[in-house]
């Protein structure tokens, strides 16, 4: 199945508010992304009616594991990606805008590459 970038924006986004509070909350996620309130509900509407997250009985939002996969891997290659580009001298806060632009439109083989090269120089 193919999931679109702004899918996986959305599900990266719940995954860093899920680690940094410990819930997931609509509105939280509208802060987070620059969005409204109205495209959070349309994208968590087609999210969950792609499986990729539901609601619990509060009305907070759950990744379920095909979501949370998504998540896991997007924010493992912006993690990644911020990482390299500011060992390179670029400003965090560049470094970390450009990596969400470039995290979803790289190739598996260049980001394992990515990943390979900057193990060796982790050591």
């Amino acid at each position: 199945m193919t999931i679109h970038k702004s899918a996986e924006d959305y599900l990266e986004a719940m995954l860093m508010l899920k680690e940094e509070r410990g819930y997931i909350r609509s509105i939280d996620v509208a802060e987070k992304l620059g969005v409204t309130k109205p495209s959070v509900s349309y994208a968590t509407k087609r999210l969950r009616e792609s499986g990729y997250i539901t609601l619990d009985s509060a009305g907070m939002i759950v990744l379920l594991p095909p979501g949370l996969e998504i998540a896991e891997r997007m924010y493992e290659r912006h993690k990644l990606l911020t990482e390299l580009l500011m060992g390179l001298g670029v400003s965090p806060d560049t470094a970390r805008k450009d990596a969400c632009e470039i995290e979803h439109d790289l190739s598996e083989e260049t980001f394992e590459a990515i990943r390979k090269h900057a193990r060796q120089y982790r050591k």
